[in-house]
């Protein structure tokens, strides 16, 4: 665990539980006048087809931490890859009833349809065929209580730059997931994380998952098709949230994976950081809450403890979620926070270049200048090396 105060991990804990979607929401308009017409996420910045499948995933090996009684862990993964040219079916953003959770937990019932939510256009084809090719392989966790499709976005973007992308969802973790059958399991996790478990719990669950996710999709026996497509000696990880810690922590575990990147979240186990020897790291934060000078984060050890190539970036104007689709989606309603001072389209262009260069670089060895400090394209993009 961090040696923060419990104070400050309170505190902390409280962010991740924040509701995603009212952040950008704050002062939205009344249910009456919300539009509801078709949302899109942005468009990836390549124009390869890109691919999506599912897979129900269950690890018998070990017991889910928050239903010990379950068999196995269970993991939904969306794989979003380089397809070939395909007039399939787009591949849904979520389900309705996965939609109508995650707005009812955020108190916006009625505000925005779930509907509308669930029909956004994702720039992905169900069940593609593979382009041709081996490709680097990335794992994607998603912030507390969060599912996988807030990170759709940057998925659908990595695969069409050529990567193979794998957004895990983690049971019990969600305040919506649907698994095979129509079965949506309940987020046990926002009850007991602060109150006899801590983050640390959710961590080390998660490393499990993203290693157990990386043997199942290089098997060529389970995998099939997507294994032929993924080059194994070139993985990465990176999350949001406490899927950032999930990533360094993977690291740790999993010499498999060569590079990650964490997108505004602390890390909550003591030595975040150690065991990476000189792979490469990536931090990005929103600069109110992670700068070498913020009270509570716990980026300053971890910092040190790396010794391979390492960046850490703040976005000043972002807030914790401006990182994900949430604020994308809200904005394309007309539901922007005005206290929040960057543009919903600022925080996606800057998380796309950022950890598109990021991957370019360290898993495809193509120079990145944009990593090499600060640039007039990105001005709210700060260099520290403290």
């Amino acid at each position: 665990m961090s040696d923060r105060s419990s104070t400050s991990r309170r505190t902390v804990l409280t962010t991740l539980l924040a509701g995603a979607l009212s952040v950008p929401l704050l002062g939205a308009a009344p249910a009456s006048s919300a539009p509801t017409g078709t949302l899109e996420l942005p468009a990836p910045s390549r124009p390869r087809p890109v691919g999506r499948r599912t897979l129900h995933l269950v690890d018998r090996s070990r017991p889910d931490p928050w239903a010990p009684t379950a068999r196995g862990r269970e993991l939904l993964v969306s794989v979003s890859y380089p397809a070939r040219s395909s007039g399939g079916a787009p591949a849904t953003y979520m389900t309705e009833g996965e939609a109508r959770l995650l707005l009812e937990a955020r108190g916006l019932t009625g505000v925005v349809p779930a509907a509308t939510v669930a029909g956004t256009r994702t720039h992905a084809q169900v069940d593609a065929p593979p382009a041709p090719g081996r490709f680097p392989l990335v794992l994607l966790s998603p912030g507390f209580s969060m599912p996988r499709t807030t990170l759709t976005a940057l998925a659908v973007e990595l695969a069409a730059r050529g990567y193979v992308v794998a957004a895990v969802d983690h049971a019990y973790e969600s305040v919506g997931t649907e698994f095979p059958g129509g079965r949506i399991p309940s987020c046990v996790a926002c009850d007991r994380v602060g109150v006899d478990v801590d983050e640390a719990t959710v961590v080390a669950g998660r490393a499990a998952d993203l290693s157990f996710v990386i043997d199942e999709l290089t098997d060529r026996r389970r995998a099939g098709a997507l294994a032929r497509v993924i080059d194994p000696r070139r993985i990465g990880t990176a999350g949001h949230s406490i899927g950032g810690a999930a990533a360094m922590a993977t690291m740790a575990a999993d010499r498999r994976v060569r590079a990650g990147a964490c997108l505004d979240g602390d890390f909550f186990v003591r030595d975040a950081g150690s065991g990476l020897g000189r792979r490469p790291f990536m931090m990005v934060g929103a600069a109110s809450t992670h700068r070498p000078d913020s009270p509570d984060t716990d980026w300053p050890d971890a910092w040190n403890r790396l010794h391979g190539w390492k960046r850490w970036l703040t976005v000043t104007g972002a807030e914790h979620f401006s990182f994900t689709d949430l604020p994308w989606l809200a904005g394309r309603l007309g539901l922007t926070d005005p206290t929040v001072p960057l543009s919903y389209e600022r925080g996606w262009y800057i998380t796309r270049d950022y950890v598109g260069a990021f991957f370019d670089l360290h898993l495809r060895g193509v120079p990145q200048p944009l990593l090499q400090g600060p640039t007039a394209s990105h001005p709210e993009v700060v260099f520290h090396r403290p």
